[in-house]
């Protein structure tokens, strides 16, 4: 029986986060079930960004080592940059003249997204925003994925992608597209050293890529059981935002670590001593593989490269078949 399809991708953010971890862990478990693409998303980036689009060249660098160093091999994976790959553009255009504007304008989050980033102002009234889940049509149907790996929150948009397959092949008489099924993974939600949702904008987040003093000195600032004053008071783990931690990276030790927490009888500030070993050792081997690559600043260009002729490969000829079933050629 022949692998599935995945297509997955993120927007090109520089140095990635603990936050994006159990993503990336998913990634790299689906490697060995289906032909993977992994996406760095540059046009998406323009969809908010598109005022100032400086530093999306390294910022795509930075994040692909990152996306090797936590395990995605390219043996195994194509690994590309959308832009490489003008077909997405092709194949985003030609949906355009057949999607319902109100299909757009339904995604849940547009209009909270258009709340959201004014208020933090940012212009995003274009069409370029509007259309970005079609965009994602086309990354995914140019590939014919059967399958994409998905949050929660992204389900719209990969019924909006069904519906779109639908519909082409309804009016064309064809079944040139699958229609791609969701896999929604388990993702730990890890939140930021303050309690809050990990973020780059919030100055809360532990980089993947993260230096000793950097990984102790964030530990140190989590937030902790605000009703345990002294280190003798009874706490309550579950409020816990270093126990939350414990229970992802220091699982074999998170049972005895949160009796002796509600029992007062070991600190936060061993309690975080702790935790920030258990991280040291987990990131060590992501942090030296990163130096590795850095030394060799031409091979991730080398890399993207070669993804490029790879899934051109695949998307020039569900291009052809498309124009062909359309009677364009």
């Amino acid at each position: 029986m022949s692998k599935g399809t995945i297509l997955s991708g993120m927007r090109p953010t520089g140095k990635l986060h603990m936050g994006h971890m159990s993503v990336l862990e998913n990634w790299v478990k689906m490697q060995s079930e289906y032909n993977c693409y992994f996406m760095v998303a540059d046009w998406h980036a323009l969809s908010t960004e598109y005022s100032d689009p400086t530093g999306i060249r390294e910022k795509t660098v930075d994040m692909v080592i990152d996306w090797l160093t936590v395990g995605i091999d390219p043996e195994q994976s194509v690994i590309f940059v959308q832009s490489d790959i003008k077909e997405h553009a092709e194949l985003h255009l030609l949906f355009s003249m057949i999607t319902p504007l109100s299909w757009l304008e339904r995604v849940p989050t547009y209009k909270e997204q258009l709340i959201q980033l004014g208020e933090q102002g940012k212009d995003i009234n274009t069409y370029g925003f509007l259309g970005y889940p079609l965009l994602q049509a086309a990354d995914i149907l140019v590939y014919k994925a059967t399958a994409v790996p998905v949050g929660e929150d992204q389900l719209p948009h990969l019924e909006l992608t069904r519906e779109v397959a639908r519909r082409f092949n309804h009016l064309f008489g064809t079944k040139v597209f699958p229609e791609p099924k969701s896999i929604v993974g388990k993702v730990s939600l890890l939140p930021g050293v303050d309690g809050r949702k990990m973020s780059k904008s919030y100055g809360n987040f532990i980089n993947i890529a993260a230096a000793t003093d950097e990984v102790s000195t964030q530990v140190r600032a989590m937030i902790t059981d605000p009703a345990r004053i002294h280190k003798t008071d009874p706490g309550h783990p579950d409020v816990c935002t270093v126990h939350t931690y414990h229970t992802l990276y220091n699982k074999g030790d998170v049972g005895n670590i949160a009796e002796s927490c509600r029992a007062g009888s070991v600190g936060c500030v061993a309690c975080k001593k702790a935790l920030a070993e258990k991280l040291e050792g987990f990131l060590l081997p992501m942090r030296e593989k990163r130096a590795q690559l850095e030394r060799n600043p031409g091979y991730i260009d080398e890399l993207l490269a070669e993804g490029a002729k790879k899934a051109r490969a695949v998307a020039s000829d569900v291009m052809a078949e498309v124009r062909t079933t359309m009677k364009m050629v």
